[in-house]
């Protein structure tokens, strides 16, 4: 199998958004929307989406270690490409029981290789805390997987109050956006650092 450095055609290294909460009534979907439209407004990055919810992968059932990528399921398959394709990414997380959620991880899981020496960003939401105890925990997983987590993130405090309940749409305010701003500005250096550490082929 061949392992790719991915970036689309102006140069630009590619970003993933991941949306992590897949349960119905979420806000995370909204939440999601505004820093997809936030991050190709900031103009430094291909942004792709991926949500967890349309892409329903099973709880780990791979019969081999995702070091080997030797993935016998078809999702799997197509959730390694997507995920290999790209430079950088952006978990867009609630807080669960002052954790992250259960599919986030469980994605992280799935894969080993293709997340290796890549930076993440973390957009975070809740109540008071605005998401970020699931920020520090995410952190543990993510370092384990030789990726680099940033400092510099995005917390939604009380994320309702900042859902339009006639339209849906999340509405953030200036602290949202320049907490934004600099951390896709992080990004792009992590990403350019980084990839000097990852081969444009690498035989796995």
């Amino acid at each position: 199998m061949t392992r790719t450095t991915q970036q689309d055609n102006t140069g630009k290294p590619r970003l993933m958004v991941i949306v992590a909460s897949v349960r119905e009534g979420r806000v995370g979907k909204a939440v999601g929307d505004w820093f997809v439209e936030f991050a190709a407004e900031h103009g430094a990055f291909d942004v792709t989406v991926a949500d967890l919810k349309e892409i329903d992968l099973p709880l780990m059932n791979e019969p081999n270690h995702p070091r080997l990528r030797q993935y016998t399921q078809e999702k799997t398959k197509r959730w390694s490409a997507m995920v290999d394709s790209c430079d950088a990414y952006v978990f867009v997380m609630p807080e669960y029981n002052y954790s992250a959620t259960a599919p986030l991880i469980n994605a992280l899981d799935y894969l080993s290789q293709e997340w290796t020496h890549k930076p993440v960003g973390l957009v975070s939401y809740g109540g008071v805390s605005g998401g970020l105890r699931a920020q520090q925990h995410i952190k543990s997983v993510i370092t384990c997987l030789s990726m680099m987590p940033l400092k510099e993130a995005v917390a939604v405090q009380f994320v309702n109050n900042h859902i339009n309940q006639e339209t849906g749409v999340f509405q953030p305010i200036e602290s949202h956006q320049s907490s934004g701003t600099a951390m896709l500005d992080e990004l792009v250096r992590w990403s350019a650092a980084l990839r000097t550490l990852r081969p444009a082929h690498e035989s796995a």
